[in-house]
């Protein structure tokens, strides 16, 4: 297939100085003139057949043509760094990011990454945290480890392993607690989920909480 020609220098100079809403700004970034940022943009709006920017005394407003492409152009200019950034040493290291909640990501992932690397040294991964309500699209990111019970909408989900679900206190405070409903005379403390109590009291045979 023959790909239609792309004014590529054109394109960059139309999406710098969109971004930056100055021809000037633009120039900079670009190490050009501001005439060869405004040359270059009038030659795409005469490729198009529209105006992509409207002149103020202010500066630059994008019309509604130029705001259709700039987002298209972001993503795709966006795209070929993060590609450019993967090649090290004259190797392409591909980018994996992985999103995870925090304690999970310091106690279990963090210490396995050497041996992740040992097996896998082309692959480049970014580890964010989250608190476990995240939106992996949005986050972009390529896997998420999350607790829950996998049904998430709009993902597949696979189980790495279940986790004991366990209260913890002091030496101090286990010795005043003889029964399930013993808890209820402390503060209860728990993670981001709302239902960890109601949950663990309701195996224990005792009493959940008030709502709070």
């Amino acid at each position: 297939m023959v790909r239609r020609y792309l004014p590529l220098n054109p394109l960059r100079a139309f999406e710098a100085a969109a971004r930056h809403l100055s021809f000037t700004r633009a120039a900079i970034e670009l190490n050009v003139t501001h005439a060869a940022v405004s040359q270059q943009v009038r030659a795409l709006e005469e490729q198009l057949g529209c105006v992509l920017f409207t002149r103020v005394s202010r500066g630059l407003v994008l019309t509604h043509e130029g705001e259709g492409l700039l987002p298209v152009l972001n993503e795709a200019f966006d795209r070929i760094a993060d590609t450019l950034e993967c090649f090290s040493h004259g190797q392409f290291r591909e980018r994996v990011k992985v999103g995870a909640v925090g304690t999970f990501a310091a106690g279990w992932l963090l210490p396995r990454l050497a041996g992740f690397y040992d097996s896998h040294p082309h692959i480049d991964l970014h580890i964010s945290t989250h608190n476990n309500h995240v939106d992996p699209a949005a986050e972009g990111h390529d896997y998420t480890i999350r607790f829950g019970n996998g049904a998430w909408h709009e993902s597949d989900a696979e189980l790495i392993f279940s986790a004991p679900h366990a209260p913890l206190c002091s030496p101090a405070i286990a010795e005043q607690l003889q029964q399930p409903d013993d808890v209820h005379r402390f503060t209860l403390l728990r993670s981001f989920r709302r239902d960890e109590w109601s949950r663990w009291l309701d195996c224990a045979g005792g009493t959940p909480p008030s709502p709070s």
